[in-house]
This record gives C-alpha cells, sequence and structure tokens, in this order.
C-alpha cells in the first residue's frame, strides 16, 4: 500500500511538474537540428553509395572524399550530439521538475557555440577546403578554420555538460539522503562521458590549427591518431549509454512492465562510465609505435564493455518475459508474442536491441589482434559502423522520437503516425541489412574502405567486388527512403499532429524492489576511477611516442 501511495504520488508530481514549455522549447530545437542534418547527411550517404558502385559520376565541383567528410561529420557528430542533448535534457527536466533558468541559459549557449561550429566546418567542406574525412587524420590537413569549427563544437558540448552538473548538484543538495531519479542518473554517465572523451579531441585540435596555418611545421602523426580515438571510441560508447537509457527505463513502460533492478543498472552506467574510455587503441591494432603490451592492455578494455553489455541482454530479456507472461504468454516462447510488436515505440528500439548483438560480435572480431589483421581497412569495418549506430542506437533514437517530441510539442501521437513509424522502421531494417550485410562480405573479400569508385586497373579481384557494392547503393536508397519517412514524421508530429497529451513513458520498479544504493551516487569517486584507467591506458604510450618520436609530417593535402 505504502509503495502504491509512492508511485501515485510520483506520478502526480511527474503531471504537474513534468517538462516545462521553456525546457521542451529547447529539446525541441536542439532535435530540429538533429532530423534536418540526418537529411542531408542521408542525402550525401545516398550519393556516396552510387558513386562507390560506380553507378553515379560526380560533377567536377564535388568530389567522393567531400562527400564522405560532410556524411560522417553531419551524422556521426551533429546529428548524434543534439539528439543526445535534446534527449538528456528532456530527461532531467522530467526528472528534476523542470530545469533552473541558468541551466537553461548554459545549455542555449552551447546550442549557439555548436551551430557555429557546424557553419564553419560544413562551409569550408563545401569549399572543398577540408576533405578529411571523418577522422581528419593528419598529415590530411584541412583549412584551418575547419579545426576552428571543431573547436566551437566542443565547447557547445562542454557548456551543456556545465550545465547538467550544476542542475544535479543543486537537485542533490536540496535532496539529502535520495537517489537521483534513474534517468537523471544515466545522464550524468553521459555527461561525465562526454567531458573525458573530448579532452583528447580538444588538445589533438588545438595542435592541428598552428600546423595547419604553418606556424609549426610538422605534426606529430601517431599522438593525433591516438588522441582522436580516445574521443572516437568513447564517442560511439556515449551513443551506446544513452540507447541503454531508453531500453531500461522507457521500453518496459511501453510493454506495460516495471524495470530490472536499479542497483544493477546503476551499476551499468557506472562500470560503462569507467571502463569506456581505454580501449581506443583497437583501433589502430597495425600501427607501428605501439607496444603489443599496450594494445593487448586496450583489446582487454575493449572486450571489458562485454559485461555490461550481458548484463542489460540479460536484464532486458528478463524484463520482456516477465511483462509477456502477466500478459498471459504461455509455454517457453509464448510471451514474445504477448509483447506489442505494432507499437513503433518498442518495434523500433526492440530491433535495435537485436541489431547489437550483432554489432557486439562484429566488434569482437575488430577488437581481436588476428581477426583484425583481415578485415582492418576494409568494408567490414563501415558495416559493422553502420549496425551498431545505424541500427543499434539511431533505432533507439527513431523510437524515442515517437512519444517525446508530441509530448514536447502537446501533441498527441496518432494511429496514423504509429504505422507511418512501423513502415519506416522496416524500410530502414531492410537497408541496413542489405548496405551492412553486403559491406561485410565486401570487406572479408578484401573491398578497401574510405575509397572512390575505383576497380584497379578492371583486376578480376577488384571486379568481384562490384556485385556488393551494387548492393551497398540498394541499400543506401531504401535508407533514403526511410530517413524522408522519418524527418517527415519528427516535423508532422511538432506542429501538424492533433493537440493533446502524449505520456513520458518511465517504467517504475517493481513491488518489491528495494530503494536504490546511495553508494552510487559518488560520482567524485567514479571521475577518480575514470582518471586513474585513463592514465594507466594512455599516459605511458602517448610520453613513449613524444619522447621517441619519428620525423613529423608537414601538412599534405591531396585533392
Amino acid at each position: 500500500m505504502e509503495h502504491a501511495a509512492k508511485l501515485k504520488f510520483r506520478e502526480k508530481s511527474k503531471k504537474v511538474l513534468g517538462v516545462t514549455p521553456q525546457d521542451a522549447k529547447l529539446s525541441l530545437t536542439y532535435f530540429s537540428v538533429a532530423f534536418i542534418s540526418l537529411l542531408i547527411g542521408g542525402i550525401l550517404g545516398l550519393v556516396q553509395g552510387l558513386e562507390r558502385a560506380g553507378l553515379l559520376e560526380l560533377p567536377a565541383w564535388l568530389n567522393y572524399y567531400q562527400v564522405l567528410s560532410a556524411h560522417g561529420i553531419l551524422l556521426l557528430l551533429v546529428f548524434s550530439t543534439t539528439f543526445t542533448i535534446g534527449y538528456q535534457y528532456a530527461n532531467l527536466s522530467h526528472s528534476f521538475g523542470g530545469l533552473l533558468p541558468k541551466v537553461r541559459k548554459f545549455a542555449w549557449a552551447g546550442f549557439y557555440l555548436m551551430v557555429l561550429g557546424v557553419a564553419i566546418v560544413v562551409t569550408m567542406i563545401v569549399l572543398n577546403e577540408a576533405s578529411v574525412l571523418y577522422t581528419f587524420y593528419p598529415p590530411l590537413a584541412a583549412h584551418p578554420l575547419f579545426y576552428i569549427g571543431l573547436v566551437f563544437l566542443v565547447a557547445g558540448i562542454w557548456a551543456t555538460c556545465i550545465g547538467v552538473f550544476i542542475n544535479y548538484r543543486h537537485w542533490r543538495k536540496n535532496h539529502p539522503g535520495e537517489p537521483t531519479p534513474i534517468l537523471a542518473f544515466f545522464a550524468m554517465g553521459v555527461f561525465v562521458l562526454w567531458i573525458f572523451a573530448t579532452i583528447g579531441v580538444t588538445v589533438e585540435v588545438l595542435t592541428l590549427i598552428p600546423w595547419s596555418m604553418g606556424i609549426t611545421e610538422t605534426i606529430n602523426v601517431m599522438v593525433s591518431r591516438t588522441l582522436f580515438w580516445w574521443f572516437g571510441h568513447t564517442l560511439v560508447n556515449i551513443w551506446y549509454l544513452v540507447a541503454t537509457s531508453a531500453w531500461y527505463i522507457i521500453v518496459p513502460k511501453i510493454i506495460g512492465g516495471r524495470h530490472f533492478n536499479e542497483k544493477l543498472i546503476r551499476l551499468v552506467v557506472i562500470l560503462l562510465v569507467i571502463l569506456n574510455i581505454p580501449g581506443g587503441f583497437h583501433h589502430q591494432i597495425v600501427d607501428p609505435a605501439i607496444s603489443i603490451s599496450i594494445k593487448f592492455l586496450h583489446v582487454f578494455m575493449s572486450l571489458a564493455i562485454a559485461v555490461p553489455s550481458l548484463m542489460t541482454a540479460f536484464a532486458m530479456f528478463a524484463v520482456f518475459e516477465r511483462a509477456g507472461r502477466k500478459k498471459g504468454g504461455k509455454g517457453l516462447l509464448g510471451w514474445l508474442t504477448k509483447l506489442p510488436w505494432g507499437d513503433v515505440r518498442f518495434l523500433a528500439p526492440m530491433i535495435a536491441m537485436i541489431g547489437f548483438i550483432f554489432g557486439g560480435a562484429g566488434g569482437i572480431v575488430n577488437t581481436s589482434n588476428q581477426l583484425n589483421q583481415v578485415i582492418h581497412n576494409t568494408m567490414w569495418v563501415v558495416g559493422h559502423f553502420h549496425v551498431t549506430v545505424g541500427v543499434s542506437v539511431v533505432m533507439t533514437f527513431f523510437g524515442i522520437s515517437y512519444w517525446l517530441i508530441p509530448h514536447l510539442a502537446k501533441r498527441k501521437l496518432t494511429k496514423k503516425m504509429n504505422r507511418v513509424g512501423v513502415i519506416q522502421t522496416i524500410i530502414w531494417t531492410i537497408g541496413m541489412i542489405l548496405m551492412a550485410g553486403s559491406m561485410h562480405i565486401a570487406g572479408l573479400l578484401g573491398d578497401p574502405r574510405r575509397t572512390a569508385y575505383t576497380t584497379y586497373g578492371d583486376h578480376p579481384t577488384a571486379l568481384g567486388w562490384i556485385p556488393y557494392e551494387y548492393v551497398f547503393a540498394i541499400g543506401a536508397v531504401f535508407l533514403l527512403i526511410g530517413v524522408i519517412i522519418q524527418v517527415y514524421a519528427v516535423f508532422h508530429m511538432m506542429f501538424r499532429s492533433p493537440k493533446g497529451e502524449t505520456e513520458y513513458p518511465v517504467a517504475e520498479p517493481e513491488d518489491d524492489a528495494p530503494k536504490a544504493p546511495m553508494w552510487t551516487e559518488r560520482w567524485g569517486l567514479w571521475m577518480v576511477l575514470l582518471l586513474a584507467v585513463m592514465a594507466m591506458a594512455y599516459v605511458v604510450p602517448i610520453v613513449d611516442m613524444i619522447m621517441n618520436a619519428p620525423p613529423g609530417s608537414p601538412p599534405i593535402r591531396t585533392w
């Protein structure tokens, strides 16, 4: 009875507080930028796929590497970052009953800094001054303004991080002895990772600026690559942590269940924060100047992510089975038929979770020293990336948009829009299976990544890749159709759907669940541990790369 009364009180308080109109406007603005970026990036993805298959010849003023650079930056940096911030700020507002006014200012300041940064970066790519791909590895050198734009982008992210930390501290001060609401706890994990992940890329970019301006003559290529993957590897896991927040807390409510034990959920968040950053070197397994022992350490740290991942898989299937059996599901798998497969809010993240099983298996191949020798720098890696990001992360984001955007816009998720979402989910899934599946096969046959269309002088081996490249292109067509439907759905739900209320589906714990343990709130300790693990993983190799540096490289333009 006492528990039921608590639940009722929480529901009432969230109805009164919820996401305030000012906070809703903030999140919707971030989402607008996210989905416009998705549309442009999606169009560029199709162009890239058609050119790569030899089905489209680009005009003289546009080259493949420009398209690839813009596609990567817009989708992997802009779309994912703006969606993450919009979603996490909505979660904070919902959990805390509204953001503090000064926190809102930080979030808006971050937004304008990011928009300015993206505008500069994209302009340089459009002018063909920065065709340096998503990884912007030296010795390829972009125009200095490209790197300055990246600085603004990172500064914007930091402003939003500061806002989150201020709001968290304020809430803790006013709620002594209470565990932070679980969605806000996830948000803390995400923004702590953002701060630590961006340290590496910030140092890298600040060294690239004088180098690209000619102030410094050469650059240490190995240090730059290492600093990039310090950030790049962690970025993937930031997306993963964002997706898991929806899997653990939102999906159970949608299927009519309760979320899993909160102690386990919080432990997963803490493990993902501490273990994430030291794993970047598995992207550099074939690089020289890194000792075998350091590579082995990073392989181990990369594979350590399997621990919280398996905990998540166990917890989620337990939640699904409980909910299905509660609805009358019988037998070994009868409970599966009771899940709401026709509800896009469940279907999209569910496929995302299934996709993560395949993405995780592919990740083990990439991380393994021996297996990596086979697939390194081939289309396999691109296929793996599309499964991990395009399915596990992006489909979760799509699923979130179908309830969060109408909720924020004070509109209803109609049956018609739900049907549109289900169709979009199916089209997107088919597109990803075709494209990522054929990329994996082509990669095993040796098809290299990061190259425009070529048959290498009609070499028989290269000609054998062409049929698979046609399938990439067909998959890209499906994906662009999926993007167009998704963008239509988002803006329709924002402005055209009938006015009304849409639920913010936050699952409650089981009736007999123990209270969330307060030791999980020791963010100072988790950050110290994270710093210790980072130091263990990066200090020795980076010092070694600096002390025993080979001749540095001057800036090079290959386009």
